[in-house]
C-alpha cells in the first residue's frame, strides 16, 4: 500500500536557502557606499584635486590654465575677481572664469593660479604627513601593544613626551630648519612628530586583540612574532588605522597652514593657503578676496577629509551594523 501525502506530512519540504558569508571588505565597501555624505565628499574632494592638479599642473607637465603662479602681470580691473557664475538668463554676466578669476596680488599675479598651486602644495604635505605618520604610529603602537612589558612602558614615556609638546611649538622649530628644503623635506619631519595619537589608538587596539583565541592558536601553530603583528592582528586592526590616518591627514592640513601663517611653513616662490593668507592678511579691508578664496579652500578641504573620515569610521565600527529581520527570515526559510 503506498503512502499518500498529505497536508499535515509533505513529501518534500523546500530546502532552506544558504546564507554566504559577507567577507569584511566587501562589508565596509557597500557600507561606505551606503552613506550618501561621505560619497559625495570623497568625490568632491577627487575632483577638487584633479581641477586644481590640472589647473595649476602636475610636476614637469604645464597646466591649462595660461597664467603662472610667479608671473606678474599688469593690473587688470583693479586686480578684482572677474568669476562670474550668474547665468545671463538670471540677469547676470554669464558663467566664465574671465582674465583673473580670483584677482590679482598687490603686485599683479594671477590669484586663481597660486590658489590652485597652494592646494596641491597643501594636499601634498596633507598626504606625505597623513601617509608617513600613519606607517610609524602603527608600527610603534602595534609593537608596544603585542610585547607590553618595558618595550611598552619605553615607547609610551617616548610617545607622551611628544604629546605633552604643543604641535604648533615643534612644528615651528622643524619648519625653521627645513622650511628652505623643499615641500616633501618639511612634510617628512612634520609627519615626524604627529604620529603620537595613532600609536595610542593603535596600542589599545592591539591590547585588545593580542588576547584572542586566533592569536593563540597562531602562536601554537609556531607563527613568529612578525608574522602575528603583520599578518594576524594588524589586519583586524585596519579601520583603527584608517579612520586615524584620514583625521591626521585632516590636522596636517591646518598644521601646515598654520606653520605657513606664521611663516615657518612652506616658503617663497612656493605657495601655501597658509601663505597665501599671511601675505595678504594687511589687505583684508581693502582687498578681501584675497584672504578669502584661501580660507575657503582650507576649510573645504578640512571638512571634506573630515567627513570621509566619519563615514570610514561608521563603515568599520561593527556596532552600527543593522540587520533586516524580514530579509534574514527570507533567506533562511526560502520565502
Amino acid at each position: 500500500m503506498s503512502a499518500t501525502n498529505t497536508p499535515e506530512t509533505p513529501a518534500t519540504a523546500p530546502a532552506p536557502a544558504a546564507v554566504k558569508g559577507e567577507k569584511q571588505g566587501a562589508l565596509v565597501l557597500r557600507r561606505f557606499l551606503s552613506n550618501k555624505l561621505a560619497l559625495v565628499c570623497i568625490v568632491l574632494f577627487l575632483a577638487l584635486i584633479a581641477f586644481a592638479g590640472s589647473a595649476a599642473g602636475f610636476g614637469p607637465f604645464p597646466g591649462w590654465w595660461k597664467h603662472s603662479y610667479t608671473a606678474v602681470n599688469a593690473q587688470f580691473e583693479g586686480g578684482a575677481p572677474t568669476i562670474s557664475l550668474v547665468p545671463t538668463w538670471l540677469g547676470g554676466e554669464g558663467v566664465h572664469l574671465g582674465e583673473h578669476p580670483f584677482g590679482q596680488s598687490r603686485i599683479g599675479v594671477d590669484y586663481f593660479a597660486m590658489t590652485m598651486r597652494g592646494i596641491m602644495n597643501s594636499v601634498l604635505v596633507m598626504v606625505v604627513i597623513g601617509g608617513l605618520g600613519t606607517i610609524i604610529g602603527t608600527v610603534i603602537g602595534a609593537i608596544a601593544g603585542y610585547y607590553r612589558g618595558w618595550v611598552d612602558a619605553v615607547l609610551m614615556r617616548i610617545t607622551d613626551v611628544f604629546i605633552v609638546i604643543p604641535a604648533i611649538v615643534i612644528g615651528s622649530v622643524v619648519g625653521n630648519t627645513a622650511g628652505g628644503l623643499g615641500i616633501w623635506f618639511l612634510a617628512a619631519l612634520l609627519a615626524l612628530v604627529s604620529w603620537m595619537g595613532i600609536a595610542r589608538l593603535v596600542r589599545a587596539e592591539f591590547l585588545s586583540l593580542r588576547e584572542r583565541e586566533f592569536v593563540e592558536a597562531a602562536r601554537v601553530a609556531g607563527a613568529s612574532d612578525r608574522r602575528i603583528i603583520f599578518k594576524h592582528i594588524l589586519p583586524n586592526a585596519i579601520g583603527v588605522v584608517i579612520v586615524s590616518a584620514t583625521l591626521l591627514a585632516a590636522s596636517a592640513i591646518l598644521l601646515e597652514t598654520g606653520l605657513s601663517y606664521l611663516g615657518y611653513g612652506i616658503q617663497p616662490p612656493e605657495v601655501s593657503l597658509g601663505r597665501l593668507i599671511s601675505d595678504n592678511q594687511s589687505a583684508f579691508s581693502t582687498r578681501p578676496w584675497l584672504y578669502w578664496w584661501p580660507a575657503v579652500f582650507i576649510v573645504l578641504l578640512a571638512l571634506l577629509v573630515n567627513f570621509v573620515g566619519d563615514g570610514l569610521r561608521d563603515a568599520f565600527d561593527p556596532r552600527q551594523k543593522r540587520f533586516k529581520m524580514r530579509k534574514m527570515r527570507e533567506m533562511t526559510t526560502g520565502a
